[in-house]
């Protein structure tokens, strides 16, 4: 059977990262220009890895604009709904620990203003759809326009991931905001892929097992809960399980979830349905333990797109 195509609807941006600098973003004096975004991420993670994504999403009219569609070209990903704004791309400028983990400063522009492209409804039916939403609940054209590619997926029988990308400098204390609007997207999707800390603020519960049964009450049918070095938790309705991560050294972690769920859902666009993933428990877990070792290459160089792993590199690592 011929693999569905996955649409990844949301931000792209331009991450500027901070070099040699530790953590501290006021200190920093030299950046080095990435192309980034959540959505963007795992439409290429998805297309180098040998899978069909296509990217909805807008950017400036203006050279960084230019410089991101390049860029998700390169990887082949299918541009044939971008937008582009008289507004300037969006940036962000990404600190980075010794660790590999990441601080961000948002200047947000083109990409709150997508808006809904009614002709993509047909064209989504029986494939999937990637929903990541760092910047997509904070108002204006770009909520708007999700909230109706969600309907249009649960209408057209879109297989349908979420992916909350929950960023503090976004919000302000406007966590309840944040999980309020959330709750639609959780309740609807076949698989949702949450870090630890987003698990546990959206459920309100502290232990994963707790967390996981409060979003499967939500709705999610798959959940994937990622754990950085230790790997990934993962919750069905039947079963529960830590699959672990492979060892790596990690220079920036930027962008490992988004490789994560896009090498998960380009092995899923290879299925004849999703309810084999439901059916099989060791099929599910098996595709885990490549997810994570497509989000643990990811860390190993600088830059979300430009380390992601391509399908060589991921089924000869250990």
């Amino acid at each position: 059977m011929p693999s569905k195509r996955i649409f990844c609807i949301g931000e792209v941006l331009i991450d500027f990262v901070a070099e040699n600098q530790g953590a501290d973003l006021s200190k920093a004096t030299d950046f080095t220009k990435k192309a980034g975004g959540a959505p963007a991420n795992v439409a290429c993670a998805i297309a180098k890895l040998g899978g069909k994504s296509t990217f909805i999403g807008c950017v400036g009219n203006d050279p960084f604009g230019t410089f991101l569609l390049n860029t998700l070209e390169s990887f082949d990903v299918d541009l044939s709904y971008v937008q582009r704004s008289r507004t300037f791309t969006t940036l962000a400028f990404v600190s980075l620990a010794a660790n590999g983990e990441r601080d961000f400063v948002f200047s947000r522009g083109a990409d709150r203003e997508l808006s809904y492209d009614s002709s993509i409804k047909v064209v989504i039916r029986d494939h999937m759809v990637h929903l990541g939403a760092a910047t997509a609940l904070l108002g204006g054209p770009l909520e708007k326009a999700y909230g109706h590619y969600l309907f249009d997926a649960i209408t057209e029988n879109s297989f349908i991931s979420f992916d909350p990308n929950f960023r503090a400098d976004l919000w302000k204390d406007n966590e309840a905001v944040f999980i309020k609007k959330s709750m639609p997207y959780i309740e609807k999707s076949h698989l949702c892929k949450f870090s630890l800390e987003e698990a546990q603020m959206i459920s309100k519960k502290s232990s994963l097992p707790e967390a996981c049964e409060v979003l499967h009450n939500v709705g999610a049918q798959i959940i994937a809960v990622t754990l950085g070095s230790e790997g990934t938790y993962v919750s069905t309705k039947n079963t529960q399980k830590t699959i672990p991560s492979i060892p790596v050294t990690p220079v920036d972690t930027t962008g490992a979830g988004d490789a994560f769920i896009g090498c998960l859902l380009q092995q899923i666009s290879k299925l004849s349905t999703h309810e084999q993933l439901l059916k099989n428990d060791t099929l599910l877990m098996d595709m885990v333990v490549y997810a994570n070792k497509a989000g643990a290459i990811t860390t190993t160089g600088y830059g979300a797109i430009e380390s992601l792993p391509d399908h060589h590199q991921l089924y000869t690592s250990t």
